[in-house]
């Protein structure tokens, strides 16, 4: 499966679910089923999963556009409700105080009409306070499913960020062994043992050279023998003269 066929998947899974799921939900299908899918089984089934994942981060980012922009929306027409049920209390107070005053002065007729304007009010209010209830929740669904989406997406950055690493920590190790190969089958290692056993022999040869000049030469044995000769013959001579002389006496 290569990477346009995952990212299709992953496409179709971000929008699931049957027509009028989609129609009601909206942004709320979409974003659950990115946030529950499994990122790393989809990493592991691509040919090139640095270039998956970005797929994946800008769906992301789309969606979580696209789910702010709901959350603004939500927000601006629960005030908008909140502004028009404020509106609407303070007219049913207004209708109220009116039906009381005609009744203070005799006219039931009128204070019949107020009591039924205030009535239909009361149920305007009774819609818009629900109408900003249902407001209210769908604001805070939204600002907890952006925080989940981003939750999300700075997972998926980091793992981005980390396959980064990876893939460039592999690239130098695949460029080191190749160096390391190509250096093993050149001529240069064998060059360096030629030098090496060239230096051998010269550190050889400046030892033998340091022995022949420590040892005497043959002129040097003779004056040395001669000498030790003189030397013994001196003794001699000297042994010779203390036995003639003890002898004499």
């Amino acid at each position: 499966m290569n990477e346009t066929d995952l990212f299709e998947s992953w496409h179709s899974v971000c929008f699931m679910g049957s027509v009028n799921e989609r129609l009601v939900m909206g942004v709320f299908s979409r974003f659950k089923d990115i946030v529950n899918a499994n990122l790393n089984s989809m990493l592991d089934k691509a040919e090139d999963p640095e270039k998956m994942i970005k797929l994946m981060i800008q769906e992301m980012e789309d969606t979580l556009v696209e789910i702010k922009a709901s959350c603004a929306g939500a927000m601006a027409s629960r005030a908008k409700a909140n502004r028009a049920l404020e509106s609407a209390r303070t007219k049913l107070e207004s209708w109220g105080r009116k039906a009381e005053l005609a009744i203070e002065k005799g006219r039931e007729d009128l204070a019949r009409e107020a009591l039924v304007e205030k009535r239909n009010t009361q149920s305007e209010v009774d819609n818009l306070e629900s109408e900003l209830s249902q407001f209210a929740d769908l604001a805070d669904k939204y600002q907890q499913d952006i925080v989940q989406l981003e939750e999300k997406l700075d997972a998926a950055r980091n793992k981005h960020r980390i396959l980064l690493q990876r893939q460039i920590q592999a690239s130098k190790s695949q460029r080191a062994s190749a160096a390391i190969k190509k250096a093993d089958t050149s001529d240069a290692f064998v060059k360096f043992e030629q030098y090496e056993n060239r230096i051998d022999r010269m550190e050889a040869d400046a030892e033998m050279g340091r022995v022949r000049n420590s040892q005497p030469t043959d002129l040097d044995s003779q004056f040395r023998a001669l000498e030790l000769d003189s030397e013994i013959e001196s003794e001699l001579q000297a042994l010779k003269a203390k036995k003639q002389s003890q002898s004499q006496g």
